[in-house]
């Protein structure tokens, strides 16, 4: 990892009418919409979509990297997030994010300590750490096989 602190640069364009056009240098742009809920075509990625999104992939890094750092032999890790909008105190913002989480560990694996690495990782991911909403995780470890 790079010394910190780390700084990250996103560009947005549009015209009045369509989408959104999001670009970031080196990376392939990607285009936005407001989702249906908002009035939008529900088609595209939208600034909601994208932050649940984030919360599932920066999960899914921080286990990655907590599980290296522990040893912790793994086949795959699965992660969906369910994100809830709603209006608090006069302002719209995300209240919770609930991760569900399966774990496929490697046979032999002691399932406990997958389980708190599962649980060091939601504590940990940056991103979840950065929102004001709370996040729940259900994780469940995967039998071979299943």
């Amino acid at each position: 990892m790079q010394k910190l602190p780390h700084h990250y640069s996103v560009s947005a364009w549009s015209a009045t009418d369509g989408h959104v056009e999001l670009t970031s240098e080196g990376l392939t742009s990607i285009e936005s919409a407001a989702p249906a809920e908002f009035g939008g075509p529900g088609d595209r990625w939208s600034p909601e979509t994208l932050l649940v999104a984030a919360v599932a992939d920066c999960f899914i890094l921080t286990f990655k990297a907590i599980a290296r750092a522990s040893k912790l032999d793994w086949v795959s890790l699965s992660c969906s997030v369910d994100g809830v909008l709603d209006r608090v105190e006069g302002a719209t913002r995300f209240t919770e994010f609930t991760l569900h989480v399966k774990l496929e560990p490697a046979p032999g694996t002691d399932e406990q300590k997958a389980l708190r690495l599962l649980e060091k990782s939601e504590q940990s991911c940056l991103i979840t750490k950065s929102l004001n909403g709370s996040t729940v995780l259900h994780a469940e470890i995967k039998k071979p096989n299943q």
